[in-house]
């Protein structure tokens, strides 16, 4: 079910009566139709507010439908860290299958991970892991550079849909990305075998969304270092109560089109809205849309 009813992002979120948000009744919906079918096997999948919010009410309903519909049933907390990716990013799996099926176990652990956030106290015991006891040489965590290292610098006007890599692999991730399907999954014949080494890998759809002269000065102001925003930009300071306003003491940067460098909209925010979006030009409506983005619409 979509996560935009309980993700930490949603400023608007129904604490109190959680099921009265329409997006959050899809995981009746979802149920419903486990209800009608009666799969085998059943895997949802969901971020971990789903676990903070609301004393975890749509996870305790999903698990109680399961095990109300005899399931066997389980909840775990997985890192993809855990697992290879370059971002800790945990989630919340449900796993439920036929009475007369075996209920598998959850994937453990096969990397080291640098852990960013912690799950809520009260779950602690569904975190996915090897137990204390068990002696395990997990893999070197995976970090951005692994993956990004070898890509070629784009520019805002960049519009090739594919080009060729610039220099060669330097992680095994990136070897991984680049081998051709046919040697992932082995060649099926000798021909297309030989076919894939005579072959140049191709980097795909490695460009930036175009953006706006205005935007694009913004962005270029933006200092090149971890967990940057707009807050390090001139003229904005950052109180104890981890709020951003304009700096009182300085004059406000205006870019060559005239227009603020830091707009008001991202700075303030009340009654559920980004305010003063129609001065600096934009449409007033916020939609919250997938994986966490925010869409202008």
């Amino acid at each position: 079910p979509p996560c935009q009813g309980i993700s930490g992002y949603n400023r608007n979120r129904e604490f109190d009566e959680p099921f009265k948000c329409e997006k959050n009744k899809q995981i009746i919906v979802f149920m419903d139709i486990i209800q009608f079918l009666r799969p085998k096997y059943v895997c949802m999948e969901n971020v971990l507010d789903i676990l903070k919010f609301a004393d975890a009410t749509l996870a305790r309903y999903a698990l109680s439908r399961l095990i109300g519909m005899h399931y066997q049933s389980k909840l775990g907390i997985m890192a993809a860290g855990c697992y290879g990716l370059p971002q800790f990013r945990m989630r919340v799996f449900l796993l439920g299958c036929h009475p007369e099926e075996k209920l598998p176990p959850f994937p453990l652990p096969t990397h080291g991970a640098i852990v960013k956030n912690s799950c809520p106290l009260a779950f602690e015991r569904n975190l996915v892991g090897w137990s204390d006891s068990t002696a395990v040489q997990l893999e070197t965590p995976i970090v951005l550079e692994d993956i990004l290292s070898d890509l070629p610098k784009v520019g805002n006007a960049e519009d090739r849909d594919e080009m060729p890599y610039v220099k060669a692999p330097q992680t095994e991730f990136q070897r991984y990305i680049r081998t051709f399907s046919s040697e992932v999954q082995g060649p099926k014949s000798h021909a297309a075998k030989s076919k894939s080494k005579k072959s140049k890998p191709k980097l795909y759809d490695h460009r930036p969304l175009a953006l706006g002269n205005d935007n694009y000065l913004r962005v270029l102001q933006i200092p090149k270092k971890k967990g940057a925003n707009f807050r390090d930009l001139p003229g904005v300071i950052v109180g104890s109560d981890n709020v951003a306003k304009l700096d009182p003491t300085k004059e406000r940067v205006l870019l060559p089109s005239g227009r603020p460098l830091v707009l008001d909209c991202v700075l303030t925010y009340e009654d559920g809205r980004c305010l003063r979006f129609v001065s600096v030009g934009f449409r007033s409506t916020l939609l919250f849309h997938g994986y966490g983005f925010l869409f202008l619409i």
